[in-house]
């Protein structure tokens, strides 16, 4: 049966109205994740399988915080938001690895206070950014971080203790601004004893992996903020591009590393498919993760 001219018309109309509505609703989305996207906080549930576990640490938890960047483009009221997600994930320990701040050193306060209220059973432990070198007042944010409740691991490690057994929780200086020691941090770690590594840049667990450390956390890549699908890959900073974003291993290693894609932004203050994170990880024992 043959379709009539005003019919096929109608049909050719009907598709073209029907693409660029597709066209608006994507546009409109793209536009919307573009400005609001990075207020959407999202809690990253992480299972984390280790083969020399502790059998005292299989299921212990660790809520992750990163790049909180309080400043210009990120106000306190969002870290706040932040903060109060990990005390509701009732974590075993927290930690915060780096860049509480972005422009000046005057942000920080207002940024510990935000954290304040973070506690955790076995405490709340981070590391310093790149971002807080650049204020140029890095001791006045660590400063006004300690002050806030968290305690700063630059160089070295805290001996924790779950159920009787010793474990090390380690911090490194930030990689690109401040002045690193691996040896410095485990230095008082017994050869064997289980250990995680807090450390700024996530490719710095290249070096980690030579000491054999079992876990890094990190964060610094803000996961590019922007990721278009089938457009390239994101725009990663320095230190941030061999593990950019969730848990990697470590060629040719037994090494991980996770990288938080980061709680704030940077300008130009857009995310796009990569929200904001706090992350909620659970530790178990290899041979244990597929049971």
């Amino acid at each position: 049966m043959r379709t009539s001219g005003t019919e096929t018309s109608s049909r050719r109309q009907f598709l073209r109205y029907a693409l660029w509505g597709g066209a608006a609703l994507l546009g409109g989305r793209v536009l919307l994740s573009l400005f609001f996207e990075r207020n959407w906080l999202t809690v990253y549930r992480v299972t984390v399988p280790l083969p020399n576990l502790p059998p005292a640490l299989h299921g212990f938890t660790i809520c992750q915080l990163s790049d909180l960047h309080r400043g210009p483009v990120v106000a306190e009221e969002h870290i706040r938001r932040a903060a109060a997600i990990a005390m509701s994930l009732n974590a075993d320990l927290i930690v915060v690895t780096g860049d509480f701040v972005s422009g000046a050193a005057t942000n920080a306060p207002s940024c510990a206070a935000a954290l304040s209220g973070l506690r955790a059973r076995y405490g709340v432990y981070g590391v310093l950014g790149n971002h807080d070198y650049w204020t140029q007042d890095v001791e006045a944010v660590a400063d006004a971080v300690t002050r806030g409740g968290i305690q700063l691991l630059t160089n070295r490690a805290v001996r924790l203790n779950v159920q009787g057994v010793p474990w090390w929780l380690c911090g490194v200086d930030d990689v690109w601004a401040g002045e690193p020691s691996l040896d410095a941090a485990l230095q008082y770690v017994p050869g064997g004893a289980f250990h995680i590594l807090l450390c700024h840049e996530p490719d710095f667990a290249d070096e980690a992996a030579k000491r054999r450390v079992p876990l890094q956390l990190s964060g610094h890549s803000h996961g590019g903020q922007v990721r278009l699908p089938l457009i390239g890959g994101p725009i990663l900073p320095y230190l941030g591009r061999k593990y950019p974003m969730g848990l990697q291993r470590v060629k040719n290693s037994s090494t991980l590393v996770y990288t938080n894609v980061g709680v704030g932004c940077i300008i130009p203050p857009i995310r796009l498919n990569c929200r904001p994170e706090v992350t909620w990880m659970t530790l178990v024992a290899a041979n244990m993760a597929t049971a």
